[in-house]
């Protein structure tokens, strides 16, 4: 049968999450309020890292590089999603799904390497506290963040570059709320072996190898932790590692499914809720979990609430390595011999 080229002048039609039926429509203001807190969180961190000068360090100046592409990632999908729930119009161009594939893959390929990044400045931070200056210094630090967003850039370009290529001949319908490489490519009426080989390619790059860093990173960290004779900085240290990996796991299993599973087990009514994990709720997570249940930036906010205005004057400083950024989750270091 000749192949019918349809891909020019012919928009996408997005299915999206929900219906209009009650519960669906309780689902969406939950979706909305998760939208709203995610901002409100994000949007928080990245000021108070901005503003306190205590919060200029390794550490924080990656949570706030997180905080920024989460805050990017929720404005990628959810406002396109609420508009089409409201309006009943979910059509997307062309070029509009390929920017969403890009910017979507970029801010999810950068936020696992940043992840990869922090799981390895905690490592250092609690295993190796007296040479943390020297194997986390500011140059360091600044070359992972734009090496995170110059992967996640290239891999959304790839991908992107890649689906776009194919011409759509079945029908229009997206079954997801956005544009996302994998459901686009069933709608493919080529052999897409090329994209599952780019595809698995990046996913090793993008995904296993950030994953096994984490892993790896926080092994040795609970090995660390093992190591303490305090049976109270155990129980904090272990609350607090097992709270980072929950939310990685949630991040790093649903891209993995949604990416790396056979074809032969294709769940694409399911795609769509796995994918809600990584672009609604683990941006909701990373400022409760990272940030906002640390000591200090619990009193660098409450510093910012009796000091206003809340922007200062002060020139923007590239971030200062010291021993004590994990000194307020971990006293123990302070007086014990640091593990080796």
């Amino acid at each position: 049968m000749e192949k019918e080229n349809n891909t020019m002048g012919t928009d996408f039609v997005l299915l999206g999450l929900f219906n209009h039926t009650r519960v669906h429509q309780v689902f969406f203001t939950l979706v909305m309020m998760s939208f709203v807190t995610s901002l409100m969180g994000n949007a928080a961190i990245i000021l108070l890292i901005h503003r306190d000068l205590h919060l200029h360090t390794p550490m924080y100046f990656l949570l706030g590089q997180l905080s920024l592409m989460d805050v990017m990632l929720v404005f990628t999908t959810i406002p396109k999603m609420a508009s089409d729930f409201w309006s009943g119009r979910n059509s997307i161009s062309l070029v509009g799904c390929a920017v969403q594939i890009f910017i979507f893959l970029t801010l999810e390929g950068g936020e696992c390497f940043l992840l990869a990044a922090m799981a390895y400045d905690r490592f250092v931070a609690i295993c190796h506290p007296l040479r943390y200056p020297i194997l986390m210094s500011p140059r360091l630090c600044l070359l992972l963040a734009v090496v995170s967003w110059l992967f996640g850039a290239t891999d959304g370009l790839v991908q992107a570059g890649v689906t776009m290529s194919y011409h759509f001949c079945r029908s229009r319908e997206v079954n997801h709320f956005f544009c996302e490489a994998p459901t686009l490519v069933r709608l493919a009426c080529d052999d897409t072996m090329v994209f599952e080989s780019v595809m698995y390619v990046c996913c090793i790059l993008m995904l296993l190898i950030p994953f096994s860093i984490i892993l790896g990173s926080y092994g040795l960290i609970v090995r660390a932790v093992l190591q303490m004779n305090s049976v109270a900085a155990k129980k904090k240290a272990f609350t607090t590692c097992s709270s980072h990996l929950s939310v990685v796991g949630i991040f790093f299993g649903a891209a993995i499914f949604i990416y790396m599973r056979p074809r032969s087990y294709d769940s694409k009514d399911y795609d769509k809720v796995v994918s809600a994990f990584y672009t609604i709720l683990t941006p909701v997570l990373n400022p409760l979990i990272y940030s906002l249940k640390n000591k200090d930036v619990l009193e660098a906010l409450k510093r910012s609430l009796t000091d206003f205005p809340f922007f200062c004057d002060e020139p923007d400083m590239l971030p200062l390595a010291y021993t004590g950024v994990w000194v307020s989750e971990y006293p123990v270091f302070m007086s014990t011999t640091p593990p080796n």
